[in-house]
């Protein structure tokens, strides 16, 4: 994940690392906090791999003694992309296995570089993650009905608000992939059971 997103960071525009950390809190969101001490190894790791390079200022570089104070600092390290980074984020982008939708974090880096990505890649990412939620809306349906009669109306009200949650992002998925579709001049693919709500949902025990 980490790797994607500084590669796609990077291929937008070169860096430096207070500001790639910066931009990277702004794409994982609330998925993961990125701290130096992650941030800077993998770094090492991409430039050894060849994936990006350093333009660091030289020693002596610093601006005129009569510079105003606020950029009267040493040069930062600046990070950019290489050839091979950028043939390893395009390799990247077009993965449509698994790996891009089933984890949630992973999938919403991936969204968030869409722009890059080939409208049939996108497509194939959004329909998987769609049916990777579907089945996870199922296990919770399947879950509740269980042990419907076993639970309090706290506990209740905590698994209806997680299948709540679960059928609005199966119908915000549904909605991404129509507007691909319209897009691309492609019918809508007819779908069924999206509008029941959860199932089986009753008013809570009082």
């Amino acid at each position: 994940m980490l790797e994607f997103a500084i590669l796609g960071l990077l291929h937008q525009a070169p860096m430096h690392g207070y500001e790639l950390r910066k931009q990277l809190a702004a794409v994982l969101g609330g998925l993961r906090s990125i701290s130096y001490g992650s941030l800077y190894p993998a770094l090492r790791r991409m430039q050894a791999a060849g994936l990006i390079t350093t333009d660091e200022p030289a020693p002596r570089a610093l601006l005129p003694a009569d510079a105003p104070p606020l950029t009267g600092r040493r040069g930062k390290v600046v990070y950019t992309i290489t050839a091979e980074g950028k043939e390893r984020f395009h390799e990247l982008v077009g993965q449509t296995g698994p790996e891009a939708y089933d984890d949630g974090g992973l999938f919403g880096v991936r969204l968030a570089f869409f722009r890059h990505t080939a409208r049939d890649v996108r497509l194939r990412i959004l329909e998987g993650r769609r049916r990777t939620v579907e089945r996870q809306r199922e296990g919770l349906r399947s879950s509740l009905a269980r042990t419907r009669e076993r639970l309090d109306r706290y506990t209740l009200e905590l698994q209806r608000h997680g299948l709540e949650s679960v059928d609005r992002e199966v119908r915000w998925l549904s909605e991404l992939i129509d507007s691909e579709r319209a897009e691309s001049g492609e019918r809508p693919a007819p779908r069924t059971g999206e509008d029941d709500g959860p199932a089986g949902a009753q008013p809570a025990p009082t």
